[in-house]
């Protein structure tokens, strides 16, 4: 009897402060601010983002007329995929580190591009590959002249013979155990290192030459340009897995050289491993991406299960943290190395919301893909998961670029972002929403996780706890309305607490929704 008089209470409670989340939200209030890199930011492949000119290829002045968007989304830094010139659309085989694609405009456009973009509390970071270069770079075709020739040390080289050698031995110094990594070039006798392909040879940086050149370009764009960081591609391949030390003092030696033209210089690694592996590299870059947990919010929302989210995270941001204090957990669902979510999730909108929710509600600093906000989609191969952007619909829409077919993100599968802008239920202003709320909620930006012991898989429960103000997250992970548990409604008095993000009925959740109560 006595617990039907419990849940008939926290029943009625619950219903008495139900209330629109619009409401709930524009009732709180904060004197925080979060500020970048802990605030949202958004990734960009410039080719596909907004074209200026009509030549169907996204350019730099198309994404600086779109700056105003990004401001109203509620983003703080943007990062973008490679600018550099180079043969391929990608852009990851670079043949200049201190020019930009004469297909996206010119070094002064991106100049201007950075200052307006400054002008919007907008920082910026570019993508910095300097594992490798283009086989089209003038450093790798001077090298392939000869081994008398001034670059032939720019790269790795070595004859056939002694690369079986090493193989065999298992005690290479060249990172050696695949053949296939190994390329050969016209007129020479010796064959070149490419880890990724023969149309991206490995730098060498143990000549010191190579380490000056690239010091010299990561400079250029920090004071010459005004960029505030760099998104550091292949982090751990500078050097061989085996010569791992030498990756991480490399990575440390960068940052102190950077710090010298910007003390405020933001880095953040592209490490693609486990948590072990990843760890040290903290040494040197304070920020790296967080593939685990990108992971597990997919997992998350497509198992309707709460795959230990909130553990797991912990564990990660205890482990790093006791390395660097000061580590920053770059987060995101997708990027454009990845199928984008909403193919995963089979187009289905409620699971882009909640994908999001889990995202906004995690430590970190959260990065947005292009297009995740507006449902684009996208499997691989790679080009496809990185199709125009949908300005506008069909004809109107005079930014959309169209330098590929777009098989997935279309007019029949994606409402473009001008019409989602104008329904308060689209996926775009969910996302704008929540970029609001944590922007002003310091437990959500910088708070520790603590786990929510919950006997429901299909519910994940979590707070977040910061110096000033403690939140307590609820997510339903399934498909149908779910209750929240009496244990976890007494224990912080729900009944009296604020709703912050959400709202409840009955004592319960709808399917695929969250709550954020104030503590």
């Amino acid at each position: 009897m006595k617990k039907i008089i419990i849940l008939i209470a926290l029943s009625w409670v619950f219903n008495a402060c139900e209330s629109s989340k619009f409401k709930e939200e524009s009732n709180y209030s904060s004197s925080y601010s979060a500020e970048w890199p802990m605030a949202t930011s958004y990734e960009i492949f410039v080719r596909s983002f907004a074209d200026s000119n009509g030549d169907g290829i996204g350019d730099i002045k198309g994404m600086t007329e779109k700056l105003p968007y990004l401001q109203d989304l509620g983003i703080k830094g943007v990062w973008l995929m490679p600018i550099h010139p180079s043969p391929s659309y990608h852009k990851y085989d670079v043949m200049d580190y201190k020019g930009v694609h004469e297909d996206y405009g010119t070094l002064e456009d991106f100049k201007k591009f950075v200052q307006r973009a400054h002008e919007h509390d907008i920082k910026v970071v570019i993508d910095f590959v300097i594992n490798h270069t283009a086989r089209d770079h003038p450093w790798f075709q001077e090298s392939m002249k000869g081994p008398d020739n001034p670059y032939r040390d720019y790269y790795v080289w070595a004859k056939k013979e002694d690369i079986e050698d090493d193989i065999n031995k298992k005690e290479t110094a060249l990172d050696s155990d695949n053949i296939e990594q190994w390329h050969e070039a016209p007129d020479n006798e010796e064959l070149y290192y490419g880890y990724f392909w023969g149309g991206m040879p490995d730098l060498n940086f143990d000549n010191p030459e190579v380490k000056r050149e690239i010091f010299e370009a990561g400079k250029f764009w920090l004071e010459e340009v005004g960029v505030d960081g760099f998104r550091l591609d292949a982090a751990r391949h500078i050097f061989p897995d085996e010569r791992a030390a030498d990756n991480h003092a490399f990575w440390v030696e960068f940052r102190n050289e950077m710090k010298r033209v910007n003390p405020e210089v933001y880095l953040v690694g592209e490490v693609w491993a486990d948590m072990e592996t990843v760890a040290p590299y903290l040494s040197g870059l304070p920020a790296l991406f967080n593939f685990d947990m990108s992971y597990k919010i997919v997992e998350a929302v497509q198992r309707q299960s709460n795959e230990e989210i909130a553990e797991y995270h912990a564990k990660v941001m205890n482990y790093y943290q006791g390395i660097n204090p000061n580590y920053i957990d770059a987060t995101f669902i997708t990027n454009h190395d990845q199928p984008r979510s909403m193919s995963q999730f089979d187009g289905d909108v409620n699971k882009g919301k909640l994908a999001a929710s889990l995202l906004f509600t995690l430590p970190g600093a959260p990065y947005l893909y292009y297009g995740e906000e507006i449902g684009m989609l996208g499997p691989k191969p790679d080009p496809e998961i990185r199709e125009p952007f949908l300005w506008k619909e069909g004809e109107k829409d005079v930014y959309r670029t169209s330098w590929i077919e777009a098989k997935n993100s279309n007019d029949d599968t994606v409402i473009p972002a001008k019409v989602q802008r104008d329904d308060k239920e689209s996926l775009l202003n969910h996302y704008k929403r929540w970029v609001a709320l944590r922007y002003k909620s310091e437990a959500l930006s910088e708070g520790r996780i603590v786990a929510v012991a919950t006997d429901n898989q299909q519910m994940a429960v979590w707070e977040r706890v910061g110096k000033n103000e403690r939140v307590l997250v609820i997510h339903n992970l399934s498909n149908s309305s779910q209750a929240v548990s009496e244990e976890v409604a007494r224990k912080y008095d729900l009944g009296n607490r604020k709703i912050i993000w959400g709202n409840i009925k009955n004592n319960e959740l709808g399917a695929r929704e969250s709550l954020v109560f104030l503590l």
